[in-house]
């Protein structure tokens, strides 16, 4: 499937299928709820077989129905989107070449956390990439991957920051680092980076301010204390000596 003309489904920040063209390309409309969780799944797991994805689209209901609603999605599909998706007698799954947006994360993911690769060999994921996966929807299968992808967000997006700062982009690196502290703004971790980006460049109040707002910010949710390893990072910041001089004009007179 030549990529310029490929299909692309978007699952971050909600569901949509569109058409490939050099441009954003055409959007599919509105599919029924049974078959955009039929792609969803196939985005999801790669390949599966026929009675697997039955049981987990369809769980509550007996087997026979299961199989033949998975049947009528897919005969929705294929009248509305046909080959998009490869079946055979046991198993089925997304055409070769079709684009889809939790995996271009999961590519990017890898380099990030790729201790081989600097910084210039990664590039700064878009907006687009760090959505929510398929906010909404409350399937088992959907909200453990939700969360195993921000989990996997969260980790590159401080890693990049630290290849960042490792090669002296501290501005690129102080933004990526915001970005991991925005999706979970109580995650310790996070605010370690941003801190360290701060001392990289030699900004130790900076680094003090950003290490009191995490602190406050504990203490007003949970009512705890930032951890050793990120109080040890702050070092103390020199005072200014006051003269023991008189200042002009202080004489007695």
């Amino acid at each position: 499937m030549d990529p310029a003309t490929a299909p692309r489904i978007t699952l971050l920040d909600g569901f949509s299928l569109r058409l490939g063209g050099s441009g954003p390309g055409t959007a599919v409309g509105v599919l029924p709820h049974g078959v955009q969780r039929l792609v969803a799944h196939l985005c999801l797991t790669e390949r599966s077989a026929r009675a697997a994805i039955a049981g987990h689209l369809w769980p509550d209901v007996p087997e026979e129905h299961a199989h033949g609603s998975l049947r009528s999605a897919l005969w929705r599909l294929h009248k509305t989107v046909p080959g998009l998706i490869e079946t055979s007698r046991n198993a089925m799954r997304l055409a070769p070449g079709v684009r889809v947006d939790i995996r271009e994360l999961r590519d990017w993911a890898r380099g990030a956390l790729d201790p081989r690769l600097g910084a210039d060999d990664v590039v700064v994921p878009p907006a687009e990439l760090r959505g929510d996966l398929l906010p909404g929807w409350y399937d088992d299968w959907v909200l453990l991957e939700r969360e195993r992808l921000r989990q996997l967000l969260m980790h590159s997006l401080e890693a990049m920051a630290v290849k960042l700062t490792d090669a002296g982009r501290h501005g690129e690196a102080l933004q990526v680092a915001y970005s991991a502290a925005r999706l979970e703004p109580l995650r310790e971790s996070a605010h370690r980076t941003v801190v360290r980006v701060h001392l990289a460049e030699g900004n130790v109040a900076e680094a003090r301010r950003a290490y009191d707002l995490f602190r406050e910010l504990l203490a007003d949710e949970l009512g705890v204390v930032p951890s050793d390893q990120m109080a040890r990072m702050i070092p103390e910041i020199p005072r200014p000596r006051r003269s023991s001089r008189p200042a002009q004009g202080d004489g007695v007179g």
